[in-house]
C-alpha cells in the first residue's frame, strides 16, 4: 500500500519516517508544505495520480494555539478548507483517509473522560477550525475515513512541551506551571505505532472517530514534575493556577479523552505516560 503522509516533518511525521524502514508493506511518500500545497486542489489531485497514492495519512495542521486567535484564516485553510480536499479526493478516488485532530474540540466543563460521541464546544479558534475539519470529513466521506484524536502530544522530534522543560529547567533554578488544566500526554511514537500496525488496516466497522492519548491522567504541573525529575534536573516546579499565566486563547481544563471504544475495537494495549515519557527522555538524552 503507498500512503501519503502529510505533515512528514512535524512531531508525529517524524516519528512516522522513522519507523517506516520496520514496515515493509507499506510505501511512504512523506510531503509537508514545501512539497506540497495541500490547499490547492489541484496539486493535490495531481500528486496523489502520479505517485499513485492508496491511502492518505494527515498529520498536517495549523496547531499554534495562541496565534490561531489572530491567525483565523491560516488556520481556517489548513485545518479546515485542506481537510475538505482531502475529503473529497479521497472520496472521489477511494481512498483510505485516517485524520490527526484534538481534544481542543472540548470545552473542559466536564469532569469524566470525554468519549468520541461526547458533545464538542471548542473554547479557542484552533479547536473550532479542528471540529470543522472533522465535521466536513465526517459530512463528505463518512465510510471511508478514520479520525484519531490525541492529546499534549511530545516527541524526540520538533518543538514541545517535554523539550522546552528540559531546556529551560536546565537554565533556570525554578520554574512556573499551570496545575489547574488536567489532561493526558501522548508520545507521537506511540501514537505512530499505533497508526502503522493498526489504522492503515481499518476495515469498514472500524471508521469514525476514536480517541488516543497516553495512559494515565495529570496536570501540566505533574508533567512538568515528571519532566525535570527523570532528566536529573536541579529545578524547582512551582504550580499556579491558569489565572496567573493568561493566553490569548483560553484551554479546556479537562480535556481527558474515554479511549475504551479504540482499545476494544482495535485490540491495543497502550503504554503509561510516565513509561513512555521515561522512553522520549531516554532517546533525548542519546541524541
Amino acid at each position: 500500500m503507498k500512503i501519503l503522509v502529510t505533515g512528514g516533518n512535524g512531531q508525529l511525521g517524524s516519528e512516522l519516517q522513522a519507523l517506516a524502514g520496520s514496515y515493509p508493506a507499506y510505501s511512504f511518500v512523506f510531503t509537508d508544505l514545501e512539497d506540497l500545497d495541500i490547499t490547492d486542489e489541484s496539486a493535490v489531485a495531481e500528486f496523489i495520480n502520479i505517485n499513485k497514492i492508496e491511502a492518505i495519512l494527515n498529520c498536517a495542521a495549523y496547531t499554534a494555539v495562541d496565534k490561531a486567535e489572530e491567525e483565523k484564516n491560516l488556520a481556517d485553510k489548513v485545518n479546515c478548507r485542506a481537510v475538505k480536499i482531502l475529503a473529497l479526493l479521497a472520496r472521489e478516488k477511494k481512498l483510505r483517509l485516517i485524520h490527526i485532530s484534538t481534544d481542543y474540540i472540548f470545552d473542559g466543563k466536564g469532569h469524566i473522560p470525554y468519549t468520541a460521541k461526547g458533545k464538542a464546544n471548542p473554547v479557542n479558534h484552533y479547536g473550532k477550525s479542528k471540529w470543522e475539519g472533522e465535521q466536513t470529513i465526517m459530512t463528505l466521506n463518512p465510510l471511508n475515513s478514520l479520525i484519531i484524536r490525541t492529546s499534549w502530544v511530545y516527541s524526540s522530534y520538533g518543538n514541545n512541551f517535554v523539550k522546552t522543560m528540559m531546556r529551560l529547567g536546565s537554565e533556570r533554578s525554578e520554574l512556573n506551571v499551570i496545575d489547574d488544566q488536567v489532561g493526558s500526554p501522548t508520545y507521537a511514537k506511540d501514537l505512530a505505532e499505533f497508526l502503522l500496525e493498526h489504522a492503515l488496516t481499518y476495515t469498514s466497522d472500524k471508521t469514525g472517530i476514536y480517541h488516543f492519548t497516553n495512559e494515565g491522567v495529570c496536570s501540566w504541573y505533574d508533567f512538568a514534575k515528571e519532566i525535570i525529575q527523570m532528566a536529573a534536573l536541579e529545578c524547582q516546579i512551582n504550580p499556579i493556577p491558569t489565572s496567573s499565566y493568561p493566553t490569548p486563547a483560553k484551554r479546556p481544563y479537562y480535556s481527558l479523552l474515554d479511549k475504551a471504544d479504540l482499545k476494544r475495537d482495535f485490540g491495543v494495549t497502550i503504554p503509561y505516560w510516565k513509561d513512555s515519557l521515561r522512553t522520549c527522555i531516554h532517546s533525548l538524552k542519546n541524541k
